[in-house]
């Protein structure tokens, strides 16, 4: 038998090594590969992943404002997308669950016909809200606060109906705004003066306003330079566009009312409440909406009321109703008052200001009066449709304690947290949170350089969780609504009011209660996987898009399956779109689309619908 030669032997087996070795480097990659999301034979996944000197820069999207949507075109890969066409001029300020023709087939008693009655399956437009003939994005803010271009929202009706109260004067080709309203003709800087005198407005007490029944919003809109964040909400009514013309100065508002079900808002959720001439019958059915303003209304919480009945014995004839009427009126409204523990702090003129004690129990314990109800639900932040009752909502023990002014509450442990009173969230999830979304808008900012330029004033967050993308992009040119999908699995709505800032419940398979163009910015974190199964992907993006500004960005983070069923979705709805690498690397399996929703108005080349 030959003996092997020693050389080649020491050959071979350097081959074999090398062979090896190559094989688990080979399937190392295949791992990492198919984790990242490749392993799914999509085309487009691969393209979003492709190397560039700055990954996440994108130079082939335009966020500044044209007014003539030539932006340059996206791959959109290789089957073309459903394309949607723009509805009926008729549907340029639709409002899909305050449709004007609809509320009118609902009961008129409490304002029902004026709440939400949204439109069935078969009803739905599936189309793309047209914007009206010359529009063009509003002015920035502070400019916006005063002016808004009559082309965005042309309505004049107001101009006459309030004329001596100055609400709005139209001038040329824009709304002047001079700051006025019902209880305040001669401007809100000199009434806001009058409350400060009684309710500690500048050292950041009170940092989150309730304005019911709110006009075109001057009260939010004058507030804001004293660092107070206002939700202002009215009805769509006979004052045409109120809320409306809210927007487009830059102002905190939705379309709602006091009706039969409760508000949208978690319980202790605002530092003051407040109602100027808001036509509001507070001592009805027994002080019902009383009782709803105290749910949420924070303990130490401040209400004002200006207007009728006050000071009746005085304006009565103005007012044109009977003495005995108004004076029964108020008789009522303090009988509530004093049922809720709420003090009087001051009743000066037509105003009237009252305050929540901190220390409800202690109060009620002490009263003689066995009427008070207390309401049985276990959980007082469970509101989405639910009927508003006529009973006195408790207030856990020490809820008022341990919130800081602002701005030191945005960051500081909130009070739900601190007590465990949010299952799954402890101190150190929240700070983690903070941390996390710190680093994502930083990478927002290399995405979209615009977002520190006061380009995006009306900012929206779908699905807003703690509310630290919001705290993370905090700026006095811009605020964000916040928005608490019912369906999410961690109710967190209260927590992100105790950072001092404003959202809403809302249940994104229904239309949101605003106007078409509200938002220049759409952030929806996780929001498509989320309502996966839960209903059509179509209709969450057509709302979108009705919400959102001609020009305006959105920023969708989610995993790449679901972006890449979006992608093709948006490509047929007039959006320009790139989708770019996680902060951290093409690794990780989620990824963000980013779009610009392209200006398009009224009488374009393309065919309307429906």
């Amino acid at each position: 038998m030959a003996k092997i030669n020693s050389a080649d032997g020491r050959t071979r087996s350097s081959l074999q090594i090398f062979i090896v070795v190559g094989l688990c480097c080979f399937f190392y990659i295949l791992g990492a590969w198919q984790r990242s999301g490749f392993g799914k034979g999509d085309s487009i996944a691969l393209q979003i992943t492709k190397s560039s000197e700055e990954c996440n820069i994108v130079p082939n999207l335009s966020f500044d404002t044209h007014h003539g949507g030539e932006v340059s075109k996206i791959d959109e890969g290789d089957s073309k997308p459903k394309v949607f066409k723009p509805c009926h001029a008729r549907y340029t300020d639709y409002t899909p669950c305050q449709d004007q023709q609809r509320a009118m087939t609902f009961p008129r008693e409490n304002m029902n016909y004026r709440e939400r009655h949204c439109p069935r399956e078969e009803e739905k437009l599936h189309c793309l809200i047209p914007a009206p003939k010359g529009y063009v994005t509003p002015f920035p803010w502070p400019k916006s606060r005063d002016y808004v271009p009559y082309a965005n929202a042309p309505y004049k009706s107001l101009t006459v109906e309030k004329a001596i109260q100055n609400w709005v004067q139209y001038e040329g080709n824009v709304f002047r705004f001079p700051g006025g309203g019902t209880q305040f003709p001669q401007g809100a800087e000199k009434y806001i003066d009058q409350l400060a005198s009684v309710i500690p407005i500048a050292n950041g007490t009170v940092r989150t306003l309730l304005d019911t029944g709110c006009g075109v919003a001057s009260l939010g809109a004058y507030l804001w330079s004293r660092n107070v964040i206002a939700m202002s909400f009215a009805p769509r009514d006979s004052h045409e566009a109120q809320v409306q013309f809210a927007l487009e100065r830059g102002v905190p508002a939705v379309i709602g009312v006091l009706g039969t079900i409760k508000v949208p808002y978690p319980s202790r959720a605002f530092d003051m409440a407040h109602c100027s001439r808001c036509l509001i019958p507070w001592g009805a059915n027994d002080g019902m909406y009383m009782l709803e303003v105290d749910r949420v209304l924070r303990p130490g919480g401040y209400w004002v009321l200006s207007g009728p009945p006050i000071n009746w014995e005085v304006n009565y004839k103005a007012w044109q109703r009977p003495k005995e009427e108004l004076e029964e009126e108020q008789r009522k409204i303090e009988e509530v008052a004093k049922q809720l523990c709420w003090e009087k702090r001051s009743q000066k003129a037509e105003i009237a200001i009252w305050q929540k004690t901190v220390d409800t129990e202690s109060c009620r314990s002490r009263q003689d009066d066995s009427s008070v109800k207390f309401c049985e639900t276990s959980d007082a932040d469970d509101v989405w449709y639910k009927k508003m009752e006529e009973c006195v909502t408790p207030s856990p023990k020490a809820s008022a304690r341990g919130l800081k002014p602002f701005p030191s509450r945005l960051y500081a442990i909130p009070p739900r947290i601190a007590s465990g009173s949010v299952p799954g969230v402890s101190s150190d999830t929240y700070q983690d949170d903070n941390k996390k979304w710190k680093k994502h808008v930083a990478a927002y900012k290399k995405i979209n350089r615009l977002l520190d330029t006061g380009r995006y004033r009306n900012i929206l967050d779908m699905n807003a969780g703690l509310g630290s993308f919001a705290a993370a992009i905090q700026s006095p040119k811009l605020w964000v609504m916040n928005v608490m999908p019912t369906i999410a699995e961690k109710n967190t709505l209260g927590v992100i009011y105790e950072r001092g800032l404003i959202g809403i419940y809302h249940d994104w398979c229904e239309g949101f209660s605003t106007y078409p163009r509200t938002y220049d910015l759409i952030h929806a974190n996780g929001l498509f996987s989320l309502y996966k199964d839960k209903c059509n992907t179509e209709d969450i993006l057509l709302e979108m898009d009705r919400i959102l500004r001609p020009e305006g960005a959105v920023i969708i983070r989610d995993e790449v399956d679901v972006l890449i069923k979006v992608k093709k979705l948006v490509g047929g709805m007039r959006w320009d779109t790139k989708m770019v690498d996680h902060e951290d690397g093409p690794l990780v399996p989620e990824k963000i689309l980013i779009a610009v929703k392209q200006y398009w108005v009224v009488g374009g080349n393309t065919t309307s619908t429906q």
